[in-house]
C-alpha cells in the first residue's frame, strides 16, 4: 500500500498494480529531463497544468524507478493504464501533488 507521506501513490498500469514515488534521484532525473535548474523549477514548470504525452512518459517512468521498478521510458510509452488516457492524466497529477504538495 503506497505511503502518501513518503510521496507515494497507487496506479494500475498493464494491469498490475504499482507503487510510484518521485525521489531525490528521480528528482534529479527530471530536472536533467526537462531542462530544470533546480527543483524550485521542475515544480513550477509542472504547476501550469501543460503536460505533453512525453512528459507524462518521464515522470511515470521516474516514478516507477524511483520505487525500484526496472522500466525505461520506452517500457512506459507502451504501457495502458487503467481509465486509458484520463489514467495516466490522474497518475502524473496525483504524483506530482503527493511529491510537491497541494491536492490531486
Amino acid at each position: 500500500m503506497a505511503n502518501r507521506h513518503r510521496g507515494e501513490v497507487e496506479a494500475v498500469l498493464d494491469g498490475e498494480r504499482m507503487t510510484l514515488v518521485l525521489t531525490l534521484g528521480a528528482l534529479a532525473e527530471l530536472e536533467q529531463a526537462f531542462g530544470g535548474e533546480d527543483m524550485l523549477a521542475l515544480a513550477s514548470r509542472f504547476e501550469t497544468g501543460c503536460i505533453a504525452a512525453m512528459d507524462a512518459v518521464r515522470i511515470i517512468g521516474a516514478g516507477l524507478r524511483g520505487a525500484g521498478y526496472e522500466r525505461s521510458d520506452e517500457d512506459v510509452a507502451r504501457m495502458t493504464a487503467e481509465g486509458g488516457a484520463a489514467g495516466f492524466i490522474a497518475i502524473v497529477a496525483d504524483l506530482l501533488s503527493a511529491t510537491f504538495g497541494g491536492s490531486a
